[in-house]
């Protein structure tokens, strides 16, 4: 092997572990708590999942699924149906959380569903392109939560 062309190699090598590495970090500012629901999509509750962009918001309380479906600080979490799959998230603004570490609940918009606003810092976020910020202050995306589809069920955890 060449002398340019273990300089090549090398120069390869760290660049696919950076970006591997950069895979695998995620930008949560809201920290971890315990999730774990499965949601029905046969449930009229949740007939807003049936079409792309359609959103629902669930806590706690929602099918008595109590602290699995709570959310940081028992806020809530937000699903919406993107290009087939489905996002999850914590409603926790974390714009508010990390300048002012107030523990503030994002909204749906009533008029698009594809987006959540924080009442209180008025950051849009996007649900469908991994909740980050569309318009507003907040520069730090909400919180993700691992989703799986299978047959009507939608499974969230983290």
């Amino acid at each position: 092997m060449s002398y340019n062309s273990k300089i090549v190699f090398f120069f390869i090598a760290v660049a696919l572990t950076i970006s591997l590495g950069s895979c695998n970090k995620k930008n949560d500012v809201i920290p971890n708590t315990y999730v774990n629901f499965t949601l029905d999509l046969n449930d009229p509750e949740f007939v807003n999942l049936a079409a792309f962009g359609g959103s629902v918001a669930v806590n706690s309380s929602t099918n008595n699924w109590g602290t699995g479906a709570a959310g940081f600080d028992g806020n809530g979490i937000i699903i919406c149906y993107g290009v087939e799959e489905f996002y999850a998230y914590d409603r926790t603004c974390p714009h508010d959380y990390v300048n002012n570490s107030l523990s503030v609940k994002v909204n749906i918009d009533p008029g698009n569903s594809t987006i959540a606003i924080c009442p209180k810092c008025g950051t849009k976020y996007g649900l469908t392109v991994g909740g980050t910020p569309a318009s507003g202050i907040g520069r730090y995306p909400l919180k993700n939560y691992r989703t799986s589809f299978q047959g009507n069920y939608v499974i969230v955890w983290d």
